[in-house]
């Protein structure tokens, strides 16, 4: 029975939820292949699940692509999808939904605040996954994985349960990164700095006059700093100074450290170990005394005095007026730049606190993973990424692993409160076995969760042990992900899944960068050019989004992405489209394409190119070229078959030849643009297969060089000759198109030299003009420069 003949346009609409639905039901996206060939396994950076998927997670069409790729090789192929409940990125966005009905967490207490929290990443996870499919990832649904189904939990609980017996683990005060917003600990690494202008104060210390940023703090001054070999300070070191305080007068210590710049400031430097982590290394080094002055909740504590109960930004106008008013001020710099550290979730200024904290030791684990990267272990595409990788490993100081918010993973820890000091002073594990130690009324239950990095960095291996894959696919074979989360993530998670499993969690590394709009600047909302990938869908088809993501854009850089260019690759989706149009019309009758006859100059050409494209395609993906192998793919549907071979078939056709080409060709670009090259698959008269299933091409034809150099001649001659009239009709048109601009340009100019305009016309509108003017004379400018150089042909 003859298939239905192809639309005059191709409209994705019509037709991308019905090929999903297909490849779903025959099981297309389950692992399969041939055993005896060696498994591809990729793990999803799960997306979080409290809102909907923005340009980044549109770049997961590099998994997809890499999927579709090894699939159609025949490699037992595993894309393992998951949803992460993003732990304090989640309680943000909650409590912003909270406030809309003026409420609070506090409204609900801890535990209710969790289950309406965990509700509302259940809510969204089943939007997130319907957008991801929306987009055609083909990954295997059925073994889809949450950062809080227990299988995981109980995974990342016997993790810090062999770290605990490793000695790897500690609970202890150390200076972390308080956002009192939050009021949570958090890791250097998830700290965003800016820089701005703020007052830098001289302020008086007995002899001395030292520079700070922040007077309210003074009030937990433990020691006064300077360089060991300033020599204008030596008189002074291991001496104790006395000074007049707002609080009375008060002495300290001048110690002598090498961190302290001698260039900065007066060379003197105050040391408040409790609110510097500079000071606290200080403070460690000296053995000096801690006093905090800033409580959790960002005021000031009793040690402040008068000022107990201000605000860090009360304290510090207050605190620095009283001290002019004191005469303890000697001037005051108020155009000081400098960095200042904020909690990248909720954007509040984060105040370094000491805080009993759970802490990892990473010293052996970093070493793990250093080892590992050095002998190319582990892959990275760039390859400069690994000399980061490498450079930030080997400083990582101890982690700060705990968190103080209310959506996460708990931590498994029950301390002792029977005041019975033989018993062990916490223990690790579940409720019955602090029962057990204890007793019904005997312990208290840990309240701080797991940094979510810490079990996101077990998700290799947690999600295939959880699935029951683990032998087969881990080490998994690729890890593709953003750049910025290389320290954040990619590095962690190869410490921890070499010292859980011995082996690295992944093979290969491929980093993309941020997709930047049409200018390559960061897509934000405050800036109004965010691009939702959704709506690009909607309005072009998913294929073109999935081209316009990969081609053009080169793993580890930030890649521009705009509607036209989404729209560009529209029109290339309707090209081939109008190829498979022509080609089913000549090839009505072919049910077999198992042999080909090349029997002109023109089907040995054409198979030259085919042949050139499938080894130079292969090569780019197999090298995560995943840019040169679309733009290879682009070249040979459109400048290579349809502008050559078919044009010459109109005259003298070889329906077969026709037929394999084209075969080829969507076998080529499906891992790119997956929907179209499948609808076009399924009205092919030689096929009666799903193409997501098929395999990748061969190269099997033997053409004949010098036949193809033939018809290579003779396209050349056709191609100058059309050439020469395009450009001559273009040069006609452009000076037309300049001619217009310089005319609307000296009307711009005629009223911008009339006085009467510029003296009584509203301000904005004499503006306007003026713009108008500046963007007429660029475009004047780029049409000539566009009409010199087609002159130049």
């Amino acid at each position: 029975m003859p298939k239905p003949e192809l639309p005059k346009s191709y409209n994705p609409a019509e037709y991308e939820s019905g090929i999903y639905a297909m490849w779903e039901k025959n099981n297309a996206f389950s692992p399969a292949g041939d055993k005896s060939k060696e498994p591809f396994s990729v793990i999803m950076p799960p997306p979080n699940a409290n809102g909907s998927l923005h340009a980044g997670h549109a770049m997961y069409v590099v998994d997809d692509i890499a999927t579709r790729y090894n699939r159609m090789l025949g490699r037992p192929t595993l894309w393992l999808p998951g949803v992460d409940h993003a732990g304090i990125e989640t309680q943000v966005v909650f409590e912003r939904e909270l406030a809309k009905q003026d409420k609070t967490r506090f409204d609900l207490g801890k535990d209710e605040f969790y289950k309406q929290a965990l509700q509302f990443t259940t809510d969204n996870k089943h939007t997130v996954l319907e957008q991801m499919r929306s987009l055609g990832f083909s990954a295997d649904w059925q073994k889809l994985k949450f950062t809080l189904d227990q299988d995981i939990i109980e995974i990342v609980y016997d993790t810090f349960k062999k770290l605990n017996d490793d000695g790897l683990i500690y609970r202890g005060n150390r200076i972390v990164n308080w956002c009192p917003h939050c009021h949570s600990g958090f890791a250097d690494i998830e700290i965003k700095y800016r820089t701005q202008i703020d007052p830098l104060y001289y302020i008086k210390y007995g002899p001395f006059v030292l520079a700070t940023v922040r007077p309210e703090t003074k009030f937990g001054d433990t020691a006064i700093a300077v360089h060991p070999k300033d020599e204008r300070y030596q008189d002074y070191i291991g001496q104790e100074i006395e000074s007049e305080g707002l609080l009375g007068k008060f002495k300290l210590k001048v110690i002598a450290d090498d961190f302290v710049d001698p260039e900065f400031g007066t060379g003197v430097v105050k040391v408040t170990p409790a609110h510097d982590p500079n000071d606290w290394e200080m403070g460690l080094r000296h053995n000096l005394e801690v006093k905090q002055v800033i409580g959790t909740d960002g005021r000031l504590t009793a040690i402040a005095g008068k000022y107990s109960g201000m605000s860090v930004d009360e304290a510090r106008t207050q605190v620095a007026q009283d001290l002019e008013q004191a005469g303890l001020i000697d001037h005051i710099n108020m155009n000081y730049e400098h960095s200042i550290g904020y909690h990248d979730r909720c954007g509040t200024q984060i105040e370094p606190l000491v805080i009993e904290q759970w802490w990892l030791k990473v010293d052996k684990l970093k070493k793990l993973a250093i080892d590992a990267i050095d002998k190319n272990e582990v892959v990275f595409y760039p390859a400069r990424f690994k000399s980061q990788a490498l450079n930030w490993l080997e400083g990582l100081r101890d982690w700060n692993i705990s968190r103080q918010n209310w959506f996460g993973i708990a931590i498994p820890v029950y301390y002792n409160a029977t005041g019975d000091k033989s018993k062990p002073e916490y223990i690790i594990g579940e409720e019955k076995d602090a029962i057990e130690v204890y007793g019904k009324a005997g312990y208290e239950k840990e309240t701080d969760t797991f940094d979510t990095w810490f079990s996101s960095s077990q998700w290799p291996f947690a999600t295939l042990q959880s699935t029951g894959d683990f032998d087969q696919y881990y080490p998994t074979s690729l890890m593709a992900t953003m750049r910025d989360i290389l320290y954040l993530w990619v590095t962690r998670m190869i410490m921890l899944g070499i010292y859980k499993t011995g082996e690295v969690p992944f093979k290969t590394v491929y980093l993309w960068g941020s997709v930047n709009d049409a200018e390559g600047k960061k897509m934000s909302k405050s800036k109004g050019n965010v691009l939702d990938p959704l709506e690009l869908t909607q309005e072009f088809g998913t294929d073109a989004l999935r081209l316009a993501l990969v081609i053009g854009i080169t793993p580890g850089t930030g890649g521009s992405l705009s509607q036209e260019k989404v729209q560009g690759y529209r029109n290339f989706c309707n090209k081939l489209w109008n190829v498979a149009r022509y080609t089913l019309s000549k090839t009505e009758s072919i049910s077999d394409i198992s042999e080909i006859l090349l029997e002109n100059p023109a089907d040995h050409w054409m198979s030259s190119k085919l042949n050139t494209a499938i080894t130079k395609i292969t090569q780019s993906i197999e090298r995560y070229n995943y840019s040169s192998a679309g733009q290879s793919a682009y070249s040979l549907l459109w400048d290579d078959l349809a502008d050559q071979y078919i044009e010459y078939s109109k005259t003298s056709t070889n329906p077969t030849m026709l037929a394999y080409s084209l075969d080829t060709v969507l076998r080529l670009l499906h891992p790119f643009a997956p929907f179209v090259t499948e609808a076009i698959w399924q009205q092919l008269p030689w096929r009666d297969t799903i193409l997501i299933s098929e395999q990748w091409p061969n190269v099997y034809l033997e053409p004949d060089g010098t036949q193809a150099k033939k018809f290579e001649k003779e396209i050349i001659s056709i191609l100058a000759e059309k050439q020469s009239n395009i450009d001559e009709t273009k040069i006609v048109k452009l000076k037309k198109e300049i001619a217009t601009k310089q005319n609307f340009e000296s009307i711009i100019l005629k009223k911008l030299n009339n006085d009467n305009f510029v003296a009584n016309a509203p301000k904005e509108v004499v503006d306007q003009q003026k713009d108008l003017l500046k963007s007429t004379q660029k475009e004047i400018a780029e049409l000539k420069d566009e009409l010199a150089k087609t002159a130049q042909h």
